[in-house]
């Protein structure tokens, strides 16, 4: 083979003999080390190996990686890490979870059966609305998938990987089997394997065992995909790759969004629970009626089909349109809806979480000051500069001191890197210039271990009220290790404070204006950050909130029981020092107290919190594991797309409370209608081509224009209570008028068609002039609903009143809808009695006849 390993100055090719020759010469038997030298790329050991064996192999050799050609034939062997991108449902989900439901199973069965009995014409028009439904949700579902996917791919991380003894960006698709790769702060582990080298690092597996606390991880420690690395950096050999990953093994549960109901979708989530209770008595009914009275099979199909469309899926139908007209609008604003409920889940937020770092700050910090304590500054400096370049855990901070005072690396005995739970980090040096344990954190951490004078901690005290994030350099000379007996960091004791620094967070643009809106709106903030409590509150003078704000530690936190813990997360604005586990039980704490919570973080140890949240949102530059939980993302980190979010949110509620004030009046008529004509015992009043002619001029094309043409503003909670004041009386008078007319022409003519015609025509006529009832133009027609001065609805009623006419009008047209055409004068009599009713209806309305003879309170949102 080709490929070329150097094992202490000396170059071999692979091969057995060479490889048990040379491992011999370094005492160790073949046997024993064969795991070791499993790989031929690289000396990297097993679980079976024990931790000698690993560290002497590790000091042999060099990491060199694959060969670009030993990866291209691994690749074609089938050692590829080649498991299908999973972002999203498939498209063979989104089909078969928009065709398969309750309510389209029952109308297929029932259209299969009329297509059986030789009614294929009935067939097409029973199911026909509820398939050119699942077409445009299929449809309208895919696009939001294909965007999804898009975006996803466009922001895919790249990894790096070695090859040919290089480090270069590649795909995690071009792993294979036996890669080295190289996972640094904010990297996702995107497969299996095990540490290499001398890197140390922390990683995040909440995602795949739950728990937040970080794992710190060492050679020979396994490491798993999906995890996340948050401080430190190493190498790790890719064994599991591709369906073999432990990722690419969970089920398809654990994989996908985590699904909170709205409250709209819960509330009519219980109608249409009803309903189905409703339309299965109806159905019994009917059976029982059929039985008895032995009427015909075909007859009695067509009587269920009509009662099989009480079913309103077109209202559930009309959910989804609505959200993904929300989410295509707010894709121009600047924010990507991964959960169709976000934006209207938005609107529902009466209390807004904030991670201070990265969100209402641009995760951009400048050093501000630097204070020497009993040193000079220029040795401090000199010494900050070494420190910044010789951690292998690189962050902002470490970033903004290397820019300002730039020394070269030294070599570093033991590290500990900073995790947002403990607050600090620290490096222990054995050099001549620079020698003992170096300490960088919080005042407030490290002031168990550090004394600190009066004036030192006035300084601290004044920077932090002034919105500086203030950190504390210590020194102790002893060289020793900075972890206890269970290999756990621990803070070393009689340390020696030598320098002050402070840094200077950048706010995001527009955060004043869009955190200002979210307060005039009535909702409530929590700023939630890891830094000083001061220097958050700081931050939240600069965006132009209550300065008398009160603020809490995560430290004064943890001495609380649950009854202080959930009064302080009601009273309090500003949480600092607050560690991952204290966000998520601040979000849960408020949840289990009525409120309905929203998460707006960018980290890794923000996942948790975003998850607890009804709502998480997340910033596009985050970290993978946040945008991968979060119901909305933030292009471009802009907080501009908020409130047009929240607006988006209240046209989406009132234009469903539009649409639920139709579907409620017709199906309320039909079963009043239906259970009334059983009862009477005269003849069906509809049959499935004219009830769903009926259905597709009042119930069909107007919830798709109400819908559109909503407009923002705050309703009242409770939607079903919202519209009962509309619903009772128009659903009660157009009983009385369909039952009038229908059993006067029957009594009058003999002849069911007519009738039926007749009942078919003042039901479209009485349903269409609901519209600007629903939508009042002007304020003679406020009464059920408040004033609007919207048009359209009333304009769309005329359109499809016109349309109505012109299938009357039409012979074929008219016939294949089981229609008559009836006398002039009918259609005459017919619209004026409608006018009657109408006028009488809006008397209903304003003198609230129906909420007092029922005793109920059911006022105008």
């Amino acid at each position: 083979m080709d490929i070329t390993y150097r094992l202490e100055g000396f170059e071999f090719e692979w091969d057995e003999t060479k490889a048990r020759s040379n491992v011999e010469k370094h005492g160790v038997m073949f046997e024993e080390a064969a795991e070791v030298f499993l790989d031929p790329f690289y000396i990297v050991g097993d679980a079976s190996a024990n931790r000698e064996e690993r560290e002497f192999a590790l000091e042999m050799s060099e990491i060199l990686g694959l060969s670009e050609q030993e990866a291209k034939s691994r690749r074609t062997r089938g050692l590829g890490n080649n498991a299908p991108i999973k972002t999203s449902r498939s498209y063979a989900e989104i089909f078969r979870q928009n065709v398969f439901t309750f309510t389209n199973s029952v109308l297929i069965g029932i259209g299969a059966i009329l297509v059986l009995l030789g009614r294929p014409g009935d067939a097409i028009v029973s199911v026909g609305v509820m398939m050119l439904n699942v077409v445009i949700g299929v449809i309208q579902e895919s696009r939001s998938k294909y965007q999804l996917d898009k975006i996803t791919l466009l922001t895919r991380p790249t990894v790096t990987v070695v090859r040919d003894g290089s480090k270069r960006s590649v795909d995690p698709s071009e792993i294979v089997r036996g890669d080295v790769l190289l996972a640094s702060a904010g990297d996702q582990v995107v497969v299996d394997g095990v540490i290499i080298g001398d890197g140390q690092m922390e990683v995040d597996e909440s995602l795949l065992t739950g728990e937040s606390d970080l794992t710190p991880k060492q050679t020979g420690d396994r490491v798993y995909s999906g995890s996340f690395c948050v401080t430190g950096s190493a190498f790790y050999e890719a064994q599991k790759v591709g369906k073999d990953s432990f990722a690419n093994q969970l089920t398809a549960s654990a994989r996908t969004f985590r699904q909170i109901l709205t409250p709209l979708q819960q509330e009519i989530n219980l109608v249409i629970r009803l309903l189905i209770g409703l339309v299965s008595y109806f159905l019994g009914l009917l059976a029982l009626i059929a039985s008895l009275k032995n009427i015909p099979i075909v007859e009695s199909v067509q009587m269920a089909a009509v009662v099989a469309g009480l079913i309103p899926i077109g209202l559930i139908f009309m959910i989804t349109v609505a959200y993904a007209l929300g989410a295509l609008r707010m894709v121009k604003m600047g924010a990507l809806v991964q959960q169709m409920n976000a934006i209207e889940s938005l609107s529902n937020v009466d209390v807004l979480c904030l991670d201070k770092t990265g969100t209402i700050t641009a995760n951009r910090i400048t050093l501000e000051r630097v204070h020497p304590i009993d040193m000079p500054m220029v040795e401090l400096t000199r010494l900050l500069g070494i420190y910044a370049a010789s951690t292998t855990a690189g962050n902002r901070t470490s970033e903004a001191i290397a820019h300002a005072y730039p020394e070269s690396a030294h070599p570093v005995w033991e590290e500990i890197m900073f995790s947002s739970d403990r607050k600090w980090s620290a490096l222990t040096f054995d050099q001549p210039d620079v020698q003992g344990m170096y300490l960088l954190g919080a005042p407030e951490i490290l002031q168990s271990v550090v004394l600190l004078n009066p004036e030192l901690q006035t300084q601290i005290d004044q920077w932090t009220a002034s919105g500086l994030r203030v950190l504390l350099f210590a020194h102790q000379p002893e060289v020793r290790s900075l972890h206890d007996s269970d290999r756990m960091p621990q803070l070393p004791s009689q340390l020696t404070p030598i320098g002050m620094i402070s840094f200077r967070d950048e706010l995001r643009p527009r955060a004043r204006e869009i955190l200002h809106g979210f307060v005039n709106a009535g909702i409530q903030l929590k700023i939630i950050s890891g830094d000083h409590p001061g220097t958050v509150a700081a931050i939240a003078k600069q965006v132009g909130l209550d300065p008398d704000l009160r603020t809490v530690s995560g430290i004064e936190l943890a001495a609380m029981d649950d009854l202080q813990f959930t009064q302080i997360a009601e009273e309090v604005t500003i949480f600092g020092r607050i560690t991952p586990q204290d966000k998520a039980r601040l979000v849960e704490v408020l949840r289990s107290q009525g409120h309905y919570v929203a998460m707006i973080g960018d980290g890794v140890n923000d996942v948790m919190s975003l998850k607890a949240a009804q709502l998480g949102i997340a910033m596009q530059s985050g970290s993978a594991a946040t945008r991968g939980v979060a119901d909305m993302v933030l292009l471009n980190d802009s907080f501009a797309a908020l409130l047009p979010a929240v607006e988006e949110g209240q046209r989406i509620i009132n234009g469903m409370k539009n649409v639920l004030r139709l579907f409620l009046v017709r199906i309320l008529h039909m079963s009043l209608l239906i259970n009334s004509a059983a009862a009477a015992g005269v003849d069906f009043p509809f049959v499935p081509k004219n009830s769903s002619l009926l259905l597709f001029l009042t119930v069909g094309i107007p919830p798709f224009a109400l819908a559109a043409w909503a407009r923002p503003g705050r309703s009242s909670p409770g939607l079903v209570r919202s519209v009962l004041h509309f619903v009772l009386p128009a659903a009660l008078m157009m009983f009385l008028l369909t039952t009038t007319v229908y059993i006067g022409y029957l009594l009058q003519t003999g002849e069911q068609a007519i009738a039926q015609s007749a009942l078919v025509t003042v039901a479209i006529m009485a349903g269409l002039l609901l519209l600007p009832f629903v939508e009042p133009p002007t304020k003679f027609w406020v009464g059920g609903a408040p004033f609007s001065g919207d048009w359209k609805p009333t304009l769309l009623a005329i359109g499809l009143l016109a349309i109505y006419a012109i299938i009357l009008a039409i012979p074929p047209v008219r016939t294949f809808f089981d229609l008559v055409l009836l006398d002039k004068q009918d259609y005459v009599l017919l619209a004026g009695i409608v006018v009657i009713w109408g006028l009488i209806l809006r008397l209903i309305w304003r003198n609230r006849w129906v909420d007092r003879f029922l005793d109920i309170d059911l006022r105008l949102p």
